[in-house]
């Protein structure tokens, strides 16, 4: 069961989305709030929304007739680095200039017991499905990087699943690991949806396919496929680091990190037009802007 958050006579509305595709309103105003309202009625979010539809109508329209809206308004996006193997390789690309004999910062981490986490955004600086993903001004090599993300509570504990967009300046990070706040971190630099993905509905995170396919004018450049079976990491590793001696908040969104890289020739310019789909999840098309100014 997939939760979204579209826009109706000019107000967000909550919905559920079944797996044969069939939209349905839901009475709560946000994702938290249908949580809170299953705990009061001592069910699981799962149980509450087939409850809810059971007892009213679908939607004449399709999922692809709404305007969806990012499905929750995280107050803190935190991302998880250098968890897939090729996400490493990337990375000491970029430090190293291509001398990949070199033993970097990104080996290092990449066997370690703690991993890279920091934060990638806020509410105010993450968009959603369709609203433009913005280039860095002062960047010549910026690439998205498609991520499963984790939709948390302050304990920890997944209530869904969602797919993120933690867009980056490769040669940033490149000149000097201490710019990542930079690289990372910008307006309009992060996309979350189109939907959440149930917790309850997944049996097994680590089989999620993950697509990216980047489009210049129209045409395909580029397009890559991985699955999160690749992770070098399991979830809860990352998650107890995220929560350890630190304050969370409800509807958390942490990114798992990225297992697809676009060619090391490749960056992103204006007009470009980015979808990354998840299995079960959907697709989170952004299209591409060079804000004026």
């Amino acid at each position: 069961m997939r939760i979204i958050r579209f826009l109706e006579d000019d107000a967000p509305v909550m919905g559920a989305v079944t797996d044969e595709g069939t939209v349905y309103r839901l009475a709560c105003t946000d994702f938290l709030d249908l949580v809170k309202k299953a705990k009061v009625n001592q069910s699981t979010p799962l149980q509450w929304v087939r409850e809810s539809i059971r007892q009213s109508s679908p939607l004449r329209q399709t999922l692809a007739d709404l305007h969806l809206l990012v499905p929750i308004d995280a107050p803190e996006v935190w991302a998880a680095g250098v968890t897939y193997e090729r996400s490493k390789e990337a990375r000491n690309f970029e430090a190293t200039g291509g001398n990949t004999n070199q033993v970097t910062v990104y080996d290092k981490v990449y066997e370690a017991p703690r991993p890279e986490l920091f934060i990638k955004s806020t509410s105010r600086r993450t968009v959603g499905p369709n609203q433009p993903i913005y280039l860095r001004s002062d960047s010549n090599w910026q690439i998205p990087e498609p991520e499963l993300g984790l939709v948390i509570d302050q304990q920890g504990e997944i209530l869904g699943f969602t797919i993120g967009n933690d867009m980056s300046c490769r040669d940033i990070e490149g000149e000097n690991p201490l710019y990542l706040p930079q690289a990372k971190i910008w307006r309009h630099s992060c996309s979350i949806g189109p939907s959440i993905l149930l917790a309850e509905s997944v049996a097994d995170p680590y089989r999620f396919q993950i697509t990216c396919r980047i489009y210049r004018r129209g045409e395909k450049v580029v397009e890559g496929t991985a699955s999160t079976g690749q992770l070098k990491r399991k979830l809860h590793e990352l998650i107890e680091y995220l929560i350890k001696d630190n304050q969370i908040f409800d509807g958390t969104v942490l990114l798992t990190g990225t297992c697809i890289v676009p060619p090391d020739d490749f960056t992103l310019l204006d007009g470009d037009r980015i979808e990354i789909e998840i299995s079960d999840i959907g697709i989170l098309s952004n299209p591409v802007k060079q804000p004026a100014g």
